[in-house]
């Protein structure tokens, strides 16, 4: 059973997901999943390794569509739209729905031309060098790399490099931004410069993040949905939706015992 004693004040919905059944070929990996993520604020998934937090977070962009033996039953909806409908088109459902990737991932160009890539696909019309000077500023990189805007991504530090992801990401102007462990790869320090980032977004995007680190999931967060793995008989694991709430009642004041022990560190 699930405990979804949110409730929404005014908070409009952006994504929803209703009895989200995920599969890859003919095994279950996420089961019966029904939550609300809410705008501008922003969500944290957290759960123990294989509960299914990183395939809910590819179902919103349609990620996991590149993976043949996916399919999903159920319902995921954008705004009340629903994202699998024969009409939508993945690529540009991806323009509005970015992604930031546990790795840094910089491509192999330019730092200008990083963030200005996407933009440059998309046929963005105005002016570029503003945009790409917007987007490293909301991503709290400009004044780093301001000087070196035709130096190559790949030379800047883990946590400078992941930064610049999020403005690449930033650049095409999306609506929601999804973020697989952004910090699991990063020092404390580089960690903190990037939980700041995702506070000042959340003004103007709804982020949803994936986080092992319950201190980060309990600094950043708005809502927390707790996921967990239940063992099949043939060895398996399926991940389920155990609660989700606003984050400080996941944290202190939980309605399950095992959201309680995992948020603890009593296991996971």
């Amino acid at each position: 059973m699930v405990s979804n004693s949110h409730n929404s004040k005014q908070t409009e919905t952006v994504l929803d997901t209703e009895n989200l059944c995920v599969y890859y070929g003919n095994f279950l990996a996420l089961r019966n999943v029904s939550l609300s993520i809410p705008k501008n604020k922003i969500t944290a998934f957290i759960g123990p390794s294989g509960c299914g937090k990183s395939t809910l977070l590819r179902c919103y962009n349609r990620l996991n569509d590149l993976i043949k033996v996916f399919r999903a039953e159920g319902k995921v909806s954008y705004y009340g739209q629903n994202l699998y409908a024969p009409n939508i088109d993945p690529v540009e459902l991806r323009r509005q729905i970015g992604m930031v990737f546990q790795k840094p991932n910089p491509f192999p160009k330019s730092i200008y031309d990083n963030v200005a890539f996407g933009p440059r696909i998309n046929g963005y019309k105005g002016d570029m060098d503003e945009l790409v000077e917007r987007s490293l500023k909301q991503a709290a990189i400009w004044d780093e790399v301001k000087d070196k805007l035709r130096q190559s991504g790949l030379a800047l530090s883990g946590g400078q490099q992941q930064r610049l992801c999020i403005a690449r990401a930033l650049a095409v102007q999306p609506d929601v931004i999804l973020m697989d462990e952004p910090c699991s790869a990063l020092d404390p320090i580089s960690t903190l410069r990037i939980e700041e980032v995702l506070h000042e977004l959340k003004q103007q995007y709804t982020l949803v993040i994936v986080t092992h680190n319950m201190q980060q999931a309990s600094r950043v967060s708005d809502m927390t949905a707790f996921f967990n793995v239940e063992p099949t008989e043939k060895g398996g694991r399926i991940g389920y939706l155990v609660e989700y709430d606003e984050t400080q009642i996941i944290f202190h004041n939980p309605a399950k015992e095992s959201t309680q022990e995992y948020v603890s560190g009593r296991f996971g």
